[in-house]
């Protein structure tokens, strides 16, 4: 008599994101009409519970706007964010808001701007807890205390100013104030990168120590590729607002299948096995111009006239859980050596001005706010 094995449910997503667009108006254009900025094309991307995602790519490739999509601070142009199965958008703005500020917190890149200088510390962490009413007074006082020394914060400093702190200690109280109300997603949008080195491996531990302990969803982003690889589960990369690849964070520098992903990774030095970055040569696209079919391949060694067509669907890797969109992806195997002297030799096929057929991103529909 054969038993079968059972089967363990997978959670659903918390936070997902359904062919997501953000379109901005830039102040460039004409004297009737604007120029738009794809800030965000075609987004599909989830996030489970407990799961840690890192996002990666040069700047303005789009990151902090999906970072402010996840968290209900940007509204999508079009497509679907869901938050625990529901629609944000389609909801009421007051169910809207206690859905987002109750369950999802949001780290910034610079805690000297991101908090208010004229509150202090104990004020700060207990006006999230004043705006959605949660607990009696007293019980907001001790969720106050509590809230430093989950962050390691001596309650000394309870009635600091944010002036009166070291940068550390700034993140710090951010990192409290993000966790106020026991949100199950964090975003923490560049947390480190206006810390010094020292500090910066004491607030990263911070934030594993916190996920693990807490049991959060954290996305990761930076510009710090390893630390990105090092905190992640998945780590998805994006290029010009769109997401190109997806891979599990320990095979990303080696097994990752788009090129700028591997262009991408091989720009961080290392110390064991130094080498040259892959070369990226032509004009760096524009976002309110976008080049047609695949954006990177302005700059791409292997572009031919079929990435000016279309952009290519995702394509499922041979590794579960890693996913790619590219016309000729960088076969399986292939050493960062073996692209460094394949990028240098080869000519692109295409031309490489994006401003040639300059047309924008495919299915973009039209802002339905304007007049």
């Amino acid at each position: 008599m054969s038993t079968s094995t059972p089967v363990t449910p997978v959670p659903p997503p918390l936070v997902e994101l359904s062919d997501t667009h953000v379109v901005h108006k830039a102040r460039s254009g004409g004297l009737v009409t604007r120029d738009r900025v794809y800030a965000l094309t075609g987004a599909d991307f989830t996030v489970a519970p407990g799961e840690t995602v890192g996002v990666v790519g040069e700047s303005g490739c789009g990151k902090s706007t999906l970072a402010k999509v996840l968290v209900g601070v940007q509204p999508p142009t079009s497509g679907r964010v869901s938050f625990r199965g529901e629609d944000l958008w389609t909801m009421k703005p007051a169910s809207r808001r206690s859905a987002i500020g109750t369950g999802t917190g949001m780290i910034f890149q610079d805690p000297s701007t991101a908090l208010n200088r004229r509150l202090t510390v104990r004020q700060i962490l207990r006006d999230p807890l004043d705006v959605h009413r949660r607990g009696t007074n007293k019980e907001r006082e001790e969720r106050v205390r509590e809230l430093m020394g989950l962050v390691g914060l001596p309650r000394a400093l309870a009635d600091g100013l944010p002036g009166q702190l070291s940068g550390g200690q700034r993140q710090r109280v951010a990192i409290a104030r993000a966790l106020a109300l026991d949100p199950d997603l964090v975003v923490a949008d560049e947390p480190t990168s206006a810390l010094d080195v020292s500090v910066r491996a004491q607030i990263l531990n911070l934030l594993l120590d916190l996920k693990e302990r807490l049991g959060l969803a954290l996305v990761f982003v930076s510009h710090d590729i390893q630390t990105v690889r090092r905190m992640s589960d998945r780590v998805i990369t994006m290029y010009l607002g769109r997401i190109v690849e997806e891979s599990p964070a320990n095979g990303v520098t080696d097994a990752a299948r788009h090129p700028y992903t591997r262009a991408l990774f091989s720009a961080t030095p290392g110390l064991l096995d130094p080498i040259d970055p892959i070369p990226l040569v032509g004009p760096v696209p524009s976002a309110t111009r976008p080049p047609s079919g695949c954006p990177f391949r302005t700059r791409c060694w292997k572009a031919t006239e079929t990435c000016a067509v279309a952009m290519p669907e995702f394509t499922a890797a041979s590794i579960p859980g890693h996913r790619f969109r590219c016309h000729h992806p960088v076969e399986e195997g292939r050493t960062t050596r073996d692209l460094v002297t394949q990028a240098v030799t080869a000519v692109p096929d295409t031309p490489s001005d994006p401003q040639e057929t300059p047309v924008a991103p495919p299915h973009t529909p039209k802002d339905p706010r304007e007049p």
